[in-house]
């Protein structure tokens, strides 16, 4: 029990403290493609004190609206416990994909009520795209999810861990690795696919009537994702040898997570932000094939 609340702390620990950092080198990436000097590596900690130090403004919904940061950070944490970041989750004996996909999908329910919430027009408008990318994105991760649970005869993220890694390389691995990597851009809400927030046309979106310790949580449950999400593609979907070290293991994972941050950050920079139902169309007719594709791979034994 003892080592199982270690790990739990630890995974928390890491994914809290090193998320800030994540969206700290985007945002210098960003600035070096546009030719800018770009804010300070800390900027995002920085940012997040500053908001828990103001003051929250609460409309006349205030009890969903209040809790809607606490429920979204809520759900993101508990993804962070279900998450392998080089040694199996903590929570690993008490959830699985299955329970994942659901953390997951609860934090952008909190957003879209949080949103609705809000009274503003400009808030309506981000809560139903968020809604819509819910209905694009999810899918192509609870596919990409099964297609590896089929290869590893389990849900849970530890065996589809070492199965992957035991059996090495396969068709339908590689496939459902590309469609996750293809949604990881919009579930973090990066370029092009930060269309709920869209700063230069609905202000923030379900955001925009937010201000101090709400919004702090809803930017940190933000950040977090990219940590997690990248921890999921490194760990379930690329077939790492394991050292046995989980020191060593973990390094190597917040290293190649570190290498999709680049990535993530890169296409942030030198992408327009595409239209909802562009963006819509893309996750159905194309991210979505490819993960079918990978299911359908899997169920035959490739």
């Amino acid at each position: 029990m003892a080592q199982v609340i270690g790990l739990a702390v630890l995974n928390l620990v890491l994914i809290v403290g090193l998320a800030p950092l994540a969206e700290g080198v985007m945002r210098r990436i960003r600035a070096i493609v546009h030719s800018r000097k770009g804010p300070p590596l800390i900027q995002p900690y920085l940012d997040i004190m500053k908001l828990l130090a103001k003051e929250d403004l609460v409309p006349e919904a205030g009890m969903v609206w209040q809790i809607g940061p606490t429920l979204c950070l809520g759900a993101v944490l508990m993804a962070a416990l279900l998450t392998p970041l080089g040694t199996p989750p903590p929570l690993a004996f008490a959830g699985d994909a299955i329970v994942f996909i659901y953390f997951v999908a609860l934090a952008g329910v909190a957003i879209i009520l949080g949103g609705f919430a809000s009274g503003n027009p400009y808030a309506y408008v981000g809560a139903s795209r968020e809604m819509m990318m819910i209905f694009s994105v999810e899918p192509v991760v609870a596919i990409a999810l099964v297609t590896a649970a089929v290869k590893a005869g389990s849900l849970s993220f530890p065996e589809m861990m070492e199965s992957y890694a035991a059996a090495g390389p396969s068709v339908s691995m590689v496939f459902a690795g590309v469609a996750f990597l293809l949604a990881l851009q919009a579930q973090v809400g990066k370029l092009p696919f930060d269309i709920a927030e869209a700063d230069q046309e609905i202000m923030e979106g379900p955001f925009i009537e937010r201000s101090g310790p709400g919004l702090a949580l809803f930017k940190m449950a933000s950040y977090a994702k990219m940590l997690i999400f990248g921890s999921i593609l490194v760990q379930i979907f690329v077939p790492l040898p394991r050292s046995g070290l989980w020191p060593v293991d973990l390094v190597v994972n917040f290293a190649l997570v570190g290498v999709l941050v680049v990535v993530v950050g890169l296409v942030n920079a030198v992408n327009p932000r595409l239209r909802i139902d562009q963006s819509m169309s893309y996750f159905s007719r194309i991210v979505v094939f490819v993960a079918v594709a990978g299911l359908v791979f899997a169920s035959i034994g490739a």
